[in-house]
């Protein structure tokens, strides 16, 4: 079956670094999008980045810049490289999939498979 593991979170001070990865089983997502949100207490889940089946990248515009979304094939792992931290950008960190082509690659409603999430706190 599907199965998305997330890790690499962690509690970090400002300007410090992070990197997310999420090794995929099950799944040959090589023809899909992929993508990280993230979510805080009482807030809605939001995009961070996603990534497409061509590699064409997005970012929220509060991220751009400082975090950086690749994925490696060969081990069909997701990473996100979080540089320059903040602390707006505490919350559980997800990674996602489709289930095939979507239209809104940048809304979560788009993606059928996640992980169980990474909590990343910046002090």
């Amino acid at each position: 079956h599907v199965q998305l593991v997330e890790s690499g979170g962690g509690s970090v001070q400002a300007g410090g670094s992070l990197r997310l990865s999420c090794a995929a089983s099950g799944y040959d997502y090589s023809g899909h999008c992929m993508g990280w949100f993230r979510q805080d207490s009482g807030k809605s889940r939001e995009v961070v980045a996603t990534i497409g089946s061509d590699g064409s990248t997005s970012y929220a515009g509060s991220v751009k810049g400082r975090f950086t979304i690749s994925k490696d094939n060969a081990v069909n792992t997701l990473h996100l490289q979080m540089n320059s931290l903040k602390p707006d950008d505490t919350a559980m960190h997800y990674c996602a999939a489709t289930s095939g082509p979507v239209p809104y690659p940048r809304r979560p409603d788009a993606y059928f498979y996640w992980g169980q999430g990474t909590q990343v706190t910046v002090s």
